[in-house]
């Protein structure tokens, strides 16, 4: 018989033939009995490995230690002391490629459930803790600004202002959370926790000015020289879409996964407010990382009859969590691997309705490390479909750097800075998606926290 240790907790989820139907939640959470379970099994390694995979350093077996004793609000805590976000990040990170991934008990068993229980500590506070103090902060009065309410700049605001800066957010949108607002769906991550966690920030004195487009209302070198900040901070992300480049991307309803999901998440598109979205009764979604599962998933609770998801390598190959590509499959998604969109064709009213595709081969690794996808000669094939969403990345917004000339970029167009977040543009720095190109949240979060850092030493002075 197995110990007891080895029996990881499941999450318990709502069944899919009642949640593909709406936007609430699919992952109810751990129950504080099976949180305790599950927090035992944690061996609290003395050179914990989890840490070192954690992109910002949570203090992981002493927040589980706490979890243990029953501490569940010091828990939360313990984890706020690196992580502002720990509802977020224990629903979207994924963990099995970063603390988890490293758990001794991996070795031979089931890792230890971090991600699970930081949701839980995080909840479990919110759920049942009212007076939420915030911390004692001590003033310097120096002012530095952040461009983009997102992972990365919430992050980077809530590490300045405890070191006691006068900190302000200038977000484009209306409002804050960046891609957690608008990228990421209900059903995997409800506003109501992004709201909560910015809400957080606001309390210990960040300031935040949301339909601000930095770039076009003001500049950097304003914000610098005429506005009084003292340091800038770029966190605008990496959020203009990226196409296939081939025929038939113009027709009507061919969306790209950022316009897409925005109108669904930011602009509640799905609950007949005047940002309609129309999806028709056949659904294509190109790609196969977690926004692809997102779209495709948010596009079946639209009413389709069938929702397509077309990916050019096979399942092994994809980069989306294992646990997003479980939950489509379970709720109905179509998978189609090995194949890759060609052309659209449209009606008589330029309304795309097919979807010319090629059959793929796995060859040689390219430089991702995955086996490179090569056509089939003469495997063309059609899906009949009545709107598409192309989901395959995205790339860097220009808007700032056309404003800023002297900022430079590198060849991708993303903001050139150094490990610490630093830009060769005195007072300058940026982390996040603008700089890294498209990553994962926690990561957007790791370079916030080590761009403040590195803005606190510029501003003292110290190497």
């Amino acid at each position: 018989m197995a110990n007891k240790r080895s029996l990881r907790q499941k999450m318990p989820e709502r069944p899919p033939e009642e949640r593909k139907y709406d936007f609430n939640e699919v992952s109810k959470g751990l129950t504080p009995e099976q949180a305790l379970i599950e927090a035992e099994r944690c061996l609290e390694c003395k050179k914990p490995k989890c840490v070192a995979g954690c992109p910002v350093q949570v203090d992981i077996p002493g927040f589980i230690r706490l979890i243990k004793q029953k501490k569940f609000t010091e828990a939360a805590d313990k984890i706020k002391e690196n992580n502002f976000f720990p509802a977020v990040c224990g629903r979207v990170c994924p963990q099995e490629n970063q603390c988890e991934k490293h758990c001794v008990l991996a070795i031979k068993e089931q890792s230890v459930a971090v991600g699970y229980l930081e949701r839980f500590a995080a909840d479990y506070v919110r759920d049942n803790i009212k007076n939420d103090i915030p911390a004692e902060i001590k003033e310097n009065g120096i002012k530095i600004a952040i461009v983009g309410a997102g992972p990365a700049g919430l992050a980077c605001a809530g590490a300045l202002r405890l070191k006691g800066y006068r900190v302000t957010i200038y977000e484009a949108l209306h409002k804050t959370g960046g891609v957690l607002t608008y990228g990421i769906p209900a059903f995997r991550l409800p506003k109501e926790i992004v709201d909560n966690e910015v809400a957080y920030l606001q309390k210990i004195g960040v300031h935040i000015k949301c339909n601000w487009v930095i770039g076009k209302i003001k500049t950097i070198d304003q914000l610098l020289n005429k506005e009084g900040f003292k340091a800038v901070f770029i966190a605008s992300g990496a959020g203009f879409p990226s196409f296939m480049e081939i025929p038939g991307e113009n027709l009507n309803f061919v969306y790209s996964a950022n316009e897409f999901l925005t109108r669904i998440n930011l602009m509640k598109a799905y609950a007949d407010y005047d940002t309609p979205i129309e999806v028709g009764k056949r659904v294509a979604v190109i790609g196969g990382g977690n926004t692809a599962m997102d779209a495709a998933r948010a596009a079946l609770r639209l009413g389709p009859d069938v929702v397509y998801l077309i990916y050019r390598r096979s399942k092994k190959e994809m980069p989306a969590r294992l646990e997003e590509i479980h939950h489509a499959q379970a709720e109905g998604i179509k998978f189609i691997f090995l194949t890759s969109p060609v052309r659209y064709e449209s009606d008589e009213h330029h309304n795309v309705n097919k979807v010319v595709c090629l059959k793929m081969k796995l060859n040689e690794p390219d430089e991702s490390g995955r086996r490179r996808p090569v056509p089939i000669k003469g495997s063309e094939f059609e899906i009949e479909i009545d709107s598409a969403v192309v989901a395959i990345g995205t790339h860097s917004n220009p808007i700032i750097p056309e404003s800023t000339p002297d900022l430079p970029l590198n060849k991708w167009g993303y903001i050139v800075a150094d490990e610490t977040g630093k830009t060769p543009k005195d007072g300058v720095f940026a982390g996040g998606d603008i700089v890294s190109g498209a990553a994962t949240v926690i990561e957007a979060m790791g370079a916030g926290k080590t761009a403040a850092e590195s803005i606190h030493k510029y501003l003292t002075g110290q190497k």
